[in-house]
This record gives structure tokens, sequence and C-alpha cells, in this order.
């Protein structure tokens, strides 16, 4: 990473190195935004055709909503589309009190700014499955405010009280009759005060929320006008292939560019915080540039790094001064007079987020201002890193975010923005720097390595007294928000684990980060996937030791949890639970992340050894929900993901640098490869939780649960191709 990546620190730094844009820089980006509901009026188009143009006018409701003259109404989506359906749930909540179809919303992304802060999260970022727990009541009261201005301004015109007037699809109806559009009263209503009682609908009332909606991105996807970050092109504008370490976090010792310098096409050779990169007025003749470079490059300290140094170094650490996540009663104690112990270690590996779409940015540097075009999850890092390398304030970068062609936490990284705009700013012209495959593949920032220790206690009754959960891996909130872990334990490391769910007496979880000398990076779900692999695969000792069947034995131990008992209730019983067919055998897991609860059930054969699996069963509760639809594809995605990881993620190491290069060795999951998916999702009049995440994390332990009971066998670390099992 640059050195740019590496000095964003924290969430105040963020917001340090982001600044404040003034209401200004927005009026001067074409956008006025504000916390509350002011609004503004600016010219933003002329009609089409042969008529002479003619000024429409534009009313910035609030951050995220304008409302045109001409009836158009456009949200501004201040979180990253990459697959997950935001471009369409957010949409929804603002129709939902505004008054109209959702698809009379035409949806851009928005620029980055503090109004657009993720609440849950300190910045603006998307991630941590929170859309749509942060917008839930944010863009609900947005909608409900501007429908409350502009029929407050009709009513006005009609002299009658607006408690008797009604919307109906972005028109304005009184109780005579009479009708008005929103476009009709727009301007008028700028001059409105913000109304300072809001009332949103009860869930009885909806008509849009918790209904089936298609998504509203789906055409652009489907006939090419969606542009991602790989799409983008601008005048004048070069492309930059960039030459890395190929150890990791290895530096340019020294370089030799004649030859790149004379190839056809190549126009400059640049070196950057990264690396160098090789201008040229196609990609392909800068990669062939670029691998023309002869470098000579300082390994540094990872030179002998590898997996085995890797987990010496986890296990070392894990013997030193641990953080205590929770502590109920004495775990120790009880430990030390239980009746009978079970102990067992985990292991489990690095793994890439392998995203289709490489890593890239397109940047264009002025003397005074940064364009910045880039598919990221984290617009205000990104704005900063840019300004940092640019030698520019915060306020002359213009992020303009793409869709993105995944993400995964990848793309909360910033480490592909310096070079662009170092390369920009070199040539003077716009250059988009694409990575290649290998590039991404061996230059990630890595799901963090574990290795994991459980002990737990029974007493001369078979009641289980003690639970002791001891984690050691690296942070990843010390490197990229390292103000957030100064005083305090990393809240993204020790999740799983901390809300462990079952009646125990004493509960012990502990935490110990420990650094391995290269970068790790947030993972979809983050260290859910780590410790609900560890967690439940350990249930399922505990349930032999006790010999009890492992539903019984989880079922006994939730009877303070409702919702998870609830969640596994209907997994055993949709999945036919204990009932597989002659040759299958089930697993079973359940978890709570990011506010949602969810059981699932594996149902799995061996052929020739290798494990076939055959049905997922997934239940969960996650609280209100926007668009089932949506849910329900979030659940399959992530099941997919985890499937992936479980069977055959594995990112190895060897004198500092990874082994797989592409997908040849860095096997995902293909159809025929997908098994059978069941989804149900319970109904809730709880708050919404978040769906993008959790149901990667519970794949792993359900699965090598199932394996116990096909074969005995535990399986205490991942992939399963480590055992021959995939």
């Amino acid at each position: 990473m640059s050195q740019a990546t590496s000095s964003i620190a924290s969430s105040s730094t963020v917001s340090k190195l982001a600044g404040t844009l003034s209401r200004r820089d927005f009026v001067r980006g074409g956008t006025v935004v504000a916390t509350g509901l002011v609004i503004g009026i600016g010219l933003t188009g002329c009609k089409p055709g042969n008529e002479p143009a003619r000024e429409m006018k534009t009313i910035e409701a609030n951050a995220w909503l304008r409302i045109g003259t001409d009836d158009s109404i456009t949200f501004l989506c201040d979180r990253s589309e990459m697959g997950q359906g935001v471009f369409t749930a957010l949409p929804m909540l603002l129709a939902e009190e505004l008054g109209v179809a959702v698809d009379r919303i035409k949806v851009e992304f928005a620029p980055a700014g503090d109004v657009y802060i993720n609440n849950l999260l300190g910045t603006q970022i998307t991630g941590g499955s929170t859309s749509i727990r942060d917008a839930w009541e944010k863009l609900r009261r947005a909608g409900a405010q501007a429908r409350m201005m502009l029929v407050g301004t009709a009513a006005e015109q009609w002299k009658t009280p607006p408690e008797t007037c009604r919307v109906e699809d972005g028109v304005i109806i009184s109780s005579h009759g009479k009708r008005l559009s929103f476009g009709a009263v727009a301007e008028a209503a700028a001059s409105r005060p913000l109304p300072a009682d809001v009332p949103l609908k009860a869930a009885a009332d909806y008509v849009v929320i918790g209904k089936p909606q298609k998504r509203l991105d789906t055409p652009a996807k489907v006939d090419g006008s969606a542009v991602y970050g790989i799409d983008v092109q601008l005048d004048g504008m070069l492309y930059g292939a960039l030459a890395q370490s190929p150890v990791l976090l290895g530096t340019v010792k020294s370089y030799q560019d004649d030859k790149a310098k004379t190839m056809p096409g190549v126009r400059a050779v640049v070196p950057t915080s990264s690396g160098i990169v090789v201008v040229a007025d196609s990609w392909w003749r800068a990669k062939q540039g670029r691998d023309a470079l002869e470098i000579v490059w300082s390994n540094g300290a990872n030179a002998t790094l590898s997996d085995a140094t890797i987990m010496r170094g986890l296990r070392k650490a894990a013997t030193g001064k641990a953080q205590v996540a929770r502590a109920d009663g004495d775990a120790n104690a009880a430990l030390k007079s239980a009746a009978r112990v079970v102990r067992a270690d985990y292991e489990l590996p690095l793994l890439a987020h392998a995203t289709l779409e490489p890593q890239n940015c397109t940047a264009d540097v002025k003397a005074d201002s940064c364009d910045l075009y880039v598919p990221t999850q984290i617009q205000q890092v990104a704005q900063a890193t840019a300004a940092n390398a640019a030698g520019l304030q915060t306020s002359q970068v213009r992020v303009h975010t793409t869709f993105l062609g995944g993400g995964f936490g990848r793309r909360l990284e910033v480490d592909f923005i310096p070079a662009a705009v170092e390369a920009s700013k070199a040539v003077g012209q716009p250059v988009k720097l694409l990575w290649t495959r290998e590039d991404d593949m061996t230059h990630d920032a890595y799901r963090p390595p574990a290795f994991d220790q459980c002990a737990a206690g029974f007493d001369d009754q078979g009641k289980l007294v003690s639970w002791h959960l001891h984690l050691t891996s690296p942070s990843i909130t010390a490197r990229m928000f390292p103000a957030v872990v100064e005083n305090a334990i990393d809240p993204f490391a020790i999740e799983a684990a901390a809300n462990y769910p079952y009646d125990v007496p004493n509960v012990l979880v502990e935490y110990v980060p420990a650094e391995i000398g290269i970068h790790v990076g947030y993972w979809r779900s983050v260290s859910h996937a780590l410790n609900c692999f560890v967690a439940e695969s350990f249930m399922d000792e505990l349930a032999a030791a006790a010999r009890k069947d492992p539903v019984q034995f989880r079922t006994e131990l939730l009877g303070k949890q409702p919702r998870y008992r609830e969640v596994l209730q209907t997994a055993v019983r949709e999945a036919r639970y204990g009932q597989a067919p002659a040759g299958r055998f089930h697993g079973v897991a359940v978890m709570e992340g990011y506010g949602t609860y969810m059981a699932q059930v594996a149902e799995i054969s061996l052929q020739d050894g290798k494990v076939q699996v055959h049905r997922i069963t997934c239940v969960a509760d996650c609280g209100q929900v926007v668009n089932p639809d949506i849910v329900t594809a979030q659940i399959e995605s992530s099941i997919v993901f985890g499937l992936s990881a479980a069977l055959w993620g594995e990112i190895n190491v060897a004198g500092g640098r990874v082994q797989q290069t592409n997908f040849d060795r860095y096997r995902i999951a293909s159809m025929n490869d997908v098994p059978k998916i069941s989804t149900y999702v319970l109904p809730s009049d709880e708050a919404p939780g978040g769906i993008g995440e959790p149901a990667t994390a519970l794949v792993a332990p359900a699965l090598c649960n199932a394996i116990v009971a096909a074969t005995g066998r535990r399986v205490r670390s991942l992939p399963l191709t480590r055992h021959k099992l995939a």
C-alpha cells in the first residue's frame, strides 16, 4: 500500500483529512446539501428537442432528494451499489413517505460529504451490512418532510387544511378533488419552513416497504449503460499499468525504463508511492510497457514470510496478554473445578476478496482540482487519499462513485487510488489505472488468519458450566482506524464471539491482536466468519461430549433467547433435520450478526471421499424487511460466497509471495457447484437488521458439523481441501 493509504488512521483522522465540505463547495459542484430540509433552486438542464431551451428548476429538498419543476424526482444515493441492491431498497424508504411509486425515482450517486456519513460507522462508508439500518429512519423522514412541505404549499394555494389533502404517486389531491403535481408546487415549497414534527407511517400502513420491487439498476446493467469503474471514458484519457513488488509490501530499489519508453504508445513512466506506472494510449500497451521494465525490488522484512511463519507467529502471540471481550462469572475457576473439560484449537487461513471487477481508478488532476472516478466503498477516505496524492485540499477533489463490480470489503481499501492520481498529475491528462487479475489476487488486503483456542467444562451432572474462547488474529481496525482501538478492543475482531448466546454461567471471551507483517482487510462478514466457525463447531463438539443431539443441546441452552430459538427450530423443521435421505447427513449452525438472527442446516453426502453439498436451508429473522426479493438474493449470494471459502478458499504465502494468482488456483463456486438453497425470512416488527453478510459466516460450521455426522471426523481448520474433502 502507498504511504497515503497507511496515513489514514481513524474516524477522527478521516474527518480531519476529508474536511467538512461547505454548502458553497456543494453548490459549485452542482449539488446543494444540508442536514435538514433546506430547499435551494438551481438550473439543472434543458429540455431536449427542437423547441427553444428553457429553464427547468430543481428543488433540493434535502441532501438526498431533488424534485424538478418537470415532476422529476432524483434520489442521491449515499451508499455504494455493488450488487447488494441499495439503488432500489433505499429509494423504497424514500418513496414510502414521499408518496410516489419507486420506479418514478431516478437514482444517482451522491458526492463525498459529511452529510452522507453513515451514523453507524462514523464516515461515509458502505459496509457492515448497515445501509438499511442507517437509512431506516433517515430516509423515511426525508421523504415525509418533503411531502409535508409540498402538501402544505398546495393546501395554502387552495386555502384548505393540509390534513384534508392526500398524495397519490406524486400528485397532491384536495378533499374537493383539486390536483397539483409535486413539480407544480416545488418552487414555492422552497420557501416553507422545515417541519419540526414529522410523523412516520406505521408498519400496517406501508404500501412500498415489505413488498417485492424490481431492481431499478437492472435495465442499465442489462443494456450495458451502467458505468463501472472499468468502463469510465474521458476525453484525452490515457491508461496506466502498475508494477508492484512481487513480495508483499516490498518497495522499488531501482529500475531501468529505457526499453519501456521506446515501446509503441507508451507516453510516460511514472514512479509512484506504490510502484512504477507505465502510461500509454491503450491499456494493453501500458501493460506491455510495464512488463518491459527492469526493476530491482527491495523485499524487506517479508522476504521469508510463509504460511508456516504466519501461523507460528499467531500461536506465539496467543500466549501473550489478551484483551477481555466478555467475562461472565469466573470461567477459569469453573474450568479448574469442572468434572470434565473439553478443549480444541482451530485455525483459519488468509482469504482474498476476489471481486469480479479488478481494482481500478481514473483520475483527472489539474492545478487546482482532481476528479476521481472510482468504484469505492468509502468516499471520504478516497477523497482524502486523492487530495494527499495530488497535493490538493480535500475540498478540491470531487469523487464520482461508479457501480462496483463486487466489493466484499475490498473497496474499503484505497491502495489503488494514489498511483492513478500521481500518474495523472505527472502527465497532465486523465489516467485510468487498471490492475490485472494477477495484481488483484497477489496484492489484496486479505481476510485475516486466526488461531483460536476453546475450552469448556461440565459439572458432575453433565451441565455446561464454563465456556472459554481465546481468539488470536490480526486487527484490521488497528491499521485502518487506530484511534478506535487505542484504548479499546477491536469490535470487528470479536463478532459472533462476545455475543455468545447460550445460557452458561461462566463465559470468558478474550482476544489477542497479533500482527503478521502484511495488510489484512475487512472481508464479507469480517470476524463473524472466523468466530462463528469456531464457536458453532465447538458447540457440536460439546454436544457430542454431552451425548446429546446438536440441535437438542443448543435448544436447551437458548431458553433466554427466543429469536435464536425460533430461527433454529424453523430451520430444523424446514430442512427436515435428522430425516435426510439415505447417505445424506445434516449439520447446523446459528448466529446473530448485524442485528440479524440466523440458522442454517447443511445437507451433504460424500462421494469418493469428497463432500457434495446438496442443500442449504437458511432461516433469517432480520427485523422489518424493505424488499423481500433483495433479502433472498443477498442470503443466497452470501451462502455461495461462504461455500467457496469453506470448500476451497485459501491464500498461501511462500517467500513473501502470494501463490494464488488467478481463479485457476483460487477457486470460487461455479453454477454447477451451487446446491439448492432454501431461504425463509421470518416476519418481524423489530427494526431492520443487516442482511448482506451474516449468511456467509454460517456455511462453514454447518458444513463441518454435517461432515462429523457423516464421518465422525472433526474438521478444525479450513478449507476442506486441506483435508482432501473437497
